[in-house]
């Protein structure tokens, strides 16, 4: 596994870069270590405009190669196909190797990086989604499940999402992706983590800036309307609302204020018990313990 800098750095970078683009609107140019290989894939489907777009702003970083799904598979979190042979549809456009496969986004990803590459990519992008994932949404969602298989392989990833408004285009998320992907570079994520990032609908001039921020902990607002199909059948519409900020320095705060945020995701999901409950933790760890 390759070695990478300290996170520190590449927020530092990942800044200075942003503001440098948007204060002289330019297109990403090769990183200064040379060219990326990149792989992108996404959740809602290999012909969503979102990846696209994505696909053609990465150009000039290096090598793109697109591996993602062959129909939308919104809202399948790190979900995985271990039970049936993979179909896969390649095609070029314009130069660039695209492959169409019938998975979820992690495997796409694991198929890509496995089989499908000559060799493993120097960064992964999953996106551009078309709508935000913000605090604990995060984790119904594919595209950062397929930003987190690449995150397991040792490979630098992002996801990146575009807030849903009525006529946004994906141009500006597209361009600000790049930028931050030239940014960090190959080694500029931390092993065990990867970054989430989420872009306001908004032009270009009217962004504040980036943010570095943490997640939203607050649980998603979910509900069910009930229903009675045409054959007398009762049945159940699932929606939700999305969240408003409850305080600085979250990630939604940061969309909602007209930054672009990022945040850093890990795949470590042990956690630091507070001193009551690693009182009661102890004491599970007596009930197998052999009789004296």
């Amino acid at each position: 596994m390759r070695e990478r800098r300290r996170f520190p750095e590449i927020v530092l970078a990942a800044v200075a870069a942003f503001v440098l683009a948007t204060a002289c609107g330019r297109n990403a140019s090769a990183p200064a270590e040379g060219p990326l290989a990149i792989l992108v894939t996404n959740d809602d489907g290999i012909g969503a405009p979102g990846i696209a777009a994505l696909a053609e702003a990465l150009r000039p970083l290096g090598t793109v190669t697109v591996a993602a799904p062959d129909g939308n598979r919104s809202g399948s979190s790190h979900g995985v196909i271990s039970e049936r042979p993979i179909a896969v549809r390649e095609d070029d456009r314009d130069g660039v190797k695209w492959f169409a496969i019938d998975a979820l986004p992690a495997t796409c990803v694991r198929l890509a990086v496995e089989e499908l590459l000559a060799a493993p990519p120097d960064f992964v992008v999953s996106g551009i989604n078309r709508g935000e994932n913000l605090g604990t949404v995060t984790f119904y969602s594919a595209t950062v499940g397929a930003a987190r298989e690449a995150a397991f392989l040792g490979i630098p990833a992002i996801a990146v999402n575009l807030v849903a408004a009525e006529g946004a285009g994906y141009g500006v998320a597209a361009a600000v992706t790049a930028e931050i992907v030239r940014a960090i570079g190959r080694d500029g994520i931390a092993a065990g983590t990867f970054l989430n990032v989420n872009i306001p609908p908004l032009p270009r001039e009217r962004l504040k800036g980036l943010r570095i921020v943490r997640q939203d902990m607050r649980a998603p607002v979910d509900f069910f309307r009930k229903i009675v199909t045409p054959e007398g059948r009762t049945a159940y519409w699932p929606g939700w609302k999305h969240l408003e900020p409850a305080g600085e320095g979250t990630d939604i705060w940061a969309v909602r204020s007209g930054f672009v945020s990022v945040s850093v995701f890990g795949f470590d999901q042990s956690a630091a018990a507070p001193p009551a409950a690693s009182l009661a933790l102890r004491r599970l760890e007596r009930l197998l313990s052999p009789q004296d």
